[in-house]
C-alpha cells in the first residue's frame, strides 16, 4: 500500500470487539481479574490502556518500527527515552535543539551525571569529532528547531552505530509521511505529537518508535516505572487526526512553499530557512531522506520593530507557542520555543531577535501572503 493508504489502514482502524470505524475510548483506571494465578492482558491502565495500545501500535507501523510509546507530552517522551542513559554516559546533540531539550539535558540530565555536548550536526565531521569513549547516543533534529538545519540521517546512524551508540531524532516538523528515520539505520523516533500527528491544536502527547525489540523492552520498561503515559481520550484523539495526516500535510506543505518563494523575494526579509528552497544549506541531502520540505519554515527580519508588527498584527496566523495545527501558527523563536535556552546560548546559534517561525495551517496562501505583506510592507 501507499502511505497515504496505510496512515487509513492500519490494522487497529476497525474495533474487533464490535467492527466499529473508531476504537473506542476505553475510559477506566483498572481491570477485573478472573483468576489468582491468571491476570488478562490488562491490569493497570498505567500499563496498558486498549486506545492507548492502539494508537502506539498506529504510529509505530507508520515509522516503520517494531514499537511504539505514547505519553503525556512531547518533553514525557524525550525525557523518559532519556532514561535509558545512565551517571557517566555521554551524548552527542545537534546545536540548535528544541530549547526543552536543550534544558533537560543541561539542566536536569546534567544533574544525574548525564553529559552533552553540543555540534553542528550538519557537518558530519564535527560529530565524529565530539565522540568519546563513554558516549552512549547521538541525538539529531533534521530539519532543526528553528533554523531548519539538515543532517545527513544515514550518515551520522552509521557514525553512530560503529562506535556503539544510539542514534535517536526528533522527527516532529516531518512525521512519519514526510520521512522515517528508523529506515536511514537511526535506533529511537521521537515525536511532538502535540503538532502535525494530532493536527489539531487540542491535544498534548508525545511518542517514541524504535525499530529494535530489546531496545523497545527497556523503553517499555521506562514508561511503565516513570508513569509519563497519555491517556485514553488524547488517544483517541490523535488517532482521530492521524487520519487526516497525509492531506493536511500536503495542503499545509504546498502553502509553505508559495509563502518561503514570496519571503525570499521580499526586501525586508534578510533571510528565509526553508528546505524547499533551492539555495536552503542540505537542500540536497534532505531530498534523498524526506520526500517533501514540510509546512514550517523561518525568516528573519530587517529591525525589530517589523518583527513585532508582524508578530503583533497577524489575525490569519495565531501569534503562539507550537506549530503543526490546522491554523497558521507564527511564533518568536527567542521568547518561546528557545527561551528556555540562555541569551547567550541563543545568539551563538543565530537564534535573534528578528527570527520568526512559521507553521503554515489550511488557510489559503494567497491569503497568508497578503496579510504579511501589509504587515511586514505597509
Amino acid at each position: 500500500m501507499k502511505f497515504g493508504t496505510r496512515i487509513i489502514h492500519t490494522g487497529r482502524e476497525i474495533d474487533p470487539t464490535t467492527g466499529a470505524l473508531s476504537v473506542p475510548i476505553y475510559q477506566t483506571s483498572t481491570y477485573r481479574q478472573e483468576s489468582v494465578d491468571h491476570f488478562g492482558k490488562y491490569d493497570y491502565a498505567r500499563s496498558d490502556n486498549p486506545t492507548r495500545e492502539a494508537l502506539e501500535e498506529t504510529v509505530a507501523q507508520l515509522e516503520n518500527g517494531t514499537r511504539g510509546f505514547a505519553f503525556a507530552s512531547g518533553m514525557a517522551a524525550i525525557s523518559s527515552t532519556l532514561l535509558l542513559f545512565s551517571p557517566g554516559d555521554h551524548l552527542v546533540v545537534c546545536e540548535d535543539v528544541y530549547g526543552g531539550t536543550f534544558r533537560a539535558l543541561t539542566q536536569l540530565f546534567s544533574r544525574l551525571g548525564v553529559e552533552s555536548t553540543f555540534v553542528d550536526a550538519t557537518d558530519t565531521a564535527a560529530i565524529e569529532a565530539a565522540f568519546r569513549p563513554t558516549t552512549k547516543g547521538l541525538y539529531l533534529e533534521t530539519p532543526s528547531n528553528p533554523l531548519m538545519k539538515i543532517t545527513d540521517l544515514a550518515a551520522a546512524a552509521r557514525l553512530a552505530r560503529e562506535r556503539g551508540a544510539i542514534t535517536l531524532v526528533d522527527n516532529t516538523f516531518m512525521t512519519p509521511y514526510l520521512q522515517r528515520p528508523l529506515d536511514l539505520g537511526c535506533d529511537v523516533v521521537l515525536h511532538s505529537g502535540t503538532k502535525f500527528l494530532n493536527g489539531h491544536s487540542d491535544v498534548i502527547c508525545g511518542f517514541a518508535v524504535v525499530r529494535d525489540p530489546e531496545l523497545g523492552q527497556r523503553i517499555r520498561f521506562i514508561q511503565n516505572a516513570f508513569g509519563a503515559i497519555l491517556g485514553p481520550q488524547d488517544s483517541w484523539l490523535v488517532l482521530r487526526g492521524i487520519k487526516t495526516l497525509r492531506v493536511r500535510m500536503e495542503e499545509s506543505q504546498a502553502g509553505a512553499i508559495n509563502i518561503a518563494g514570496w519571503l525570499a523575494g521580499e526586501k525586508r526579509v534578510t533571510r528565509v530557512f526553508y528546505p524547499g528552497l533551492p539555495g536552503h544549506p542540505g537542500h540536497d541531502i534532505h531530498g534523498r531522506q524526506a520526500s517533501g520540505p514540510g509546512a514550517v519554515l523561518s525568516f528573519t527580519l530587517d529591525t525589530v520593530e517589523t518583527t513585532r508588527r508582524l508578530l503583533e498584527g497577524m489575525r490569519l496566523a495565531a501569534f503562539a507557542v507550537s506549530l503543526g495545527g490546522v491554523e497558521s501558527i507564527i511564533s518568536y523563536p527567542a521568547r518561546m520555543s528557545h527561551a528556555a535556552m540562555p541569551p547567550a546560548e541563543r545568539a551563538a546559534r543565530g537564534i535573534g531577535d528578528t527570527l520568526v517561525r512559521l507553521s503554515v495551517g489550511l488557510e489559503d496562501a494567497d491569503d497568508l501572503v497578503a496579510e504579511m505583506d501589509r504587515l511586514i510592507n505597509g
